[in-house]
């Protein structure tokens, strides 16, 4: 039988928990060559290796450095950004690394029909995904992110969604952790839809119980994973509004109930939430009495970078005015992640619905 060593636990358990420490969240920059084009396409900015290079330079190196690395636990690449390199020659990687944040990457090849059902999806991308693990862990990799898709409404999520996505997820974290990659496990459901806030708790519940499930049986190494999950949510066309306060308490009941306390942090996707709603939603959770073994953290990318991004507008003197953006909301987040954010990163951009329907990328 293969096992995890003691010693490939404990550099794995670390890991995770540099990534969540207090305070810490993570920037998602793991957008794919299309999904970049489209936000490029936004600012009227050219999708060309060399506007994407600058804006993840733009990205890594806001300063004050101490600012993001107070923040920052983490970055997640996409494949391209992992060998990219500053103007002056350095590797993003390497960048990071001097800032105290750890590199990770996006393994996962997208979404794949699932035959017969109502447009439900699995995620491709487990074939030769050992190989790759080796070769982004010799770049600099230290953790990687999949993420599966489900929807609720018109019978979904089938249980064939619910478990076919609990077990790709599962044999992702194991291929991982194999290959000395803290997996962080990601089933996003969408906000698409009228449901309430109750069937949202229903649905989010059934689907982490199967995914934690389905760990376990592939002896996933729970201390050395990370979760990325939606926000308990009503649907974004649902007509009852709910307050903050009641997203937090169902966000935190339904985790309370099916994550084990052995999993070091939760670091939630934001999902087409506003900037401010997502940090003002995180914030709330960590105020809650109620007991909480893990750390409540983020890993936003629109959530994180959609104020920067009109800031930059792809033009070389709106890069420190850009940065300063992305450093604000960064840091509105670390205290939203200790349930310490008084409203004061709170704008007009920052109140815009980031909503997009049936969101790919």
């Amino acid at each position: 039988m293969v096992h995890l060593s003691a010693q490939e636990k404990a550099a794995l358990a670390e890991i995770a928990q540099a990534i969540v420490a207090p305070g810490k969240g993570i920037l998602a920059a793991d957008e794919s060559t299309g999904t970049i084009g489209k936000r490029f396409a936004g600012i009227q900015v050219e999708n060309v290796e060399d506007n994407r290079q600058a804006y993840r330079e733009l990205l890594f190196t806001a300063e004050p450095a101490e600012a993001l690395s107070k923040s920052l636990g983490g970055v997640i690449f996409f494949e391209e950004t992992l060998y990219q390199k500053t103007k002056d020659g350095k590797l993003f990687t390497q960048v990071l690394q001097e800032r105290g944040i750890i590199p990770g990457i996006k393994v996962d090849k997208g979404v794949t029909q699932l035959l017969g059902t109502d447009g439900e999806t699995t995620t491709a991308g487990l074939d030769g995904l050992a190989e790759r693990l080796q070769k982004y862990y010799d770049a600099g990799a230290r953790f990687a992110k999949w993420r599966c898709v489900l929807k609720i409404g018109n019978g979904c999520p089938t249980f064939l969604a619910i478990d076919e996505n609990a077990h790709v997820l599962a044999r992702y974290a194991s291929i991982c952790q194999a290959n000395r990659i803290v997996p962080i496990v990601e089933p996003e459901i969408l906000m698409d839809g009228d449901h309430d806030l109750e069937v949202a708790k229903d649905v989010t519940e059934r689907v982490l119980a199967a995914v934690y499930k389905k760990l376990n049986e592939h002896h996933v190494y729970l201390e050395g994973s990370l979760l990325k999950p939606n926000m308990v949510c009503p649907g974004q066309d649902c007509p009852k509004k709910y307050t903050p306060q009641e997203i937090a308490e169902a966000t935190v009941t339904v985790l309370r109930r099916t994550v084990p306390a052995a999993v070091p942090g939760i670091t939630f996707l934001s999902g087409g939430q506003s900037e401010e709603a997502a940090t003002v939603h995180l914030n709330e959770m960590n105020r809650t009495s109620a007991l909480r073994p893990w750390s409540l953290t983020f890993s936003y990318g629109r959530a994180l970078q959609s104020s920067c991004l009109k800031t930059w507008q792809g033009k070389p003197e709106n890069v420190k005015a850009a940065q300063d953006v992305l450093t604000k909301r960064a840091i509105a987040n670390s205290q939203a992640a200790v349930g310490k954010y008084t409203g004061d990163a709170a704008d007009s951009n920052a109140g815009e619905s980031l909503y997009v329907k049936n969101y790919k990328y």
